[in-house]
């Protein structure tokens, strides 16, 4: 991609996202990620009708007058998006690729953040973590963080979610909205999610969703004949019979007991997720998830 096609596409990103950021996203991003708790702002006077509960015994025993604390709420958000940038996300059937697809959703979600005067981080991970770019306020950072995704190159082809998450648990002490756009095919020999353990810690210090993009293709096969297909991410091929209906079953099957295994994950973990198809509307699902908040 050639400097002026990049910028041409970053342009055309920021004016559909930031319409829909303005005139659909702002008022239910606000009400659904509003401040998490209260925050220590100081300690005054105890005056009449205040609350027993707020005293502050160290400063009256010390000042031999009553006084408590005043709390306010935290209104401040700091927003993490964590997007794979694996090659799997490099398939698309439907005008538009998965990973082109995350790209367009995070900065949707970006904007919202940044007019709800968040801060805005992003973690792009493959099999490791290839770029971390801290929390940061404004359009310039903002931009930024879009020409990321749209360009970065990840040096590795695999996928492993669980990386991610411990890299974001160590990084952020303070607790996050943390968003993880991916596909999420990142199981093991048995067909089970692999990042259970990570996804459990990140879980119970952040406050994570998951928005999970998938391309119609992958779940049904066409019955084209015999053909050869490659894993993009390990480069293993196959031969496979797609005129035969018992071999369309088991892999049809086999995407639906995934879908299953990650429900079942997400809800065991108390985590709101979303599954959005290349060729669906975003803005359905990424309301459905805000009213779920």
């Amino acid at each position: 991609m050639t400097p002026e096609e990049l910028i041409k596409k970053i342009r055309k990103i920021e004016i559909k996202t930031k319409a829909l950021s303005h005139q659909i996203f702002a008022g239910e991003y606000h009400s659904a990620f509003k401040g998490r708790g209260m925050a220590f702002s100081e300690v005054r006077e105890y005056q009449w009708g205040d609350d027993v509960r707020s005293m502050d015994w160290n400063v009256t025993a010390r000042l031999r007058s009553p006084y408590v604390k005043v709390f306010e709420e935290e209104r401040e958000l700091t927003v993490v998006l964590l997007v794979d940038v694996s090659r799997s996300g490099l398939f698309g059937t439907e005008g538009q690729t998965k990973r082109e697809r995350i790209a367009e959703i995070a900065a949707v979600l970006s904007f919202s953040a940044i007019l709800n005067n968040d801060k805005v981080g992003a973690l792009f991970f493959s099999d490791h973590v290839e770029k971390f770019i801290p929390p940061k306020k404004g359009r310039s950072h903002l931009l930024h963080i879009i020409r990321e995704m749209l360009q970065l190159e990840p040096t590795s082809d695999g996928t492993d979610i669980s990386e991610a998450l411990r890299f974001l648990t160590g990084a952020l002490k303070k607790k996050c909205t943390a968003f993880i756009l991916s596909d999420m095919i990142d199981v093991d020999a048995s067909g089970a999610p692999r990042y259970e353990d990570a996804l459990k810690v990140a879980a119970g210090r952040h406050d994570l969703s998951i928005i999970k993009v998938h391309d119609p293709r992958e779940r049904t096969l066409v019955p084209v004949g015999l053909v050869h297909i490659k894993d993009a991410e390990t480069g293993r091929g196959s031969w496979i019979n797609t005129d035969s209906a018992k071999v369309r079953r088991s892999y049809s099957a086999w995407f639906d007991e995934l879908g299953r295994r990650e429900e079942r994950l997400f809800n065991k973990y108390k985590i709101d997720s979303v599954d959005i198809a290349t060729d669906s509307d975003y803005v359905k699902g990424l309301m459905a998830l805000f009213a779920r908040k």
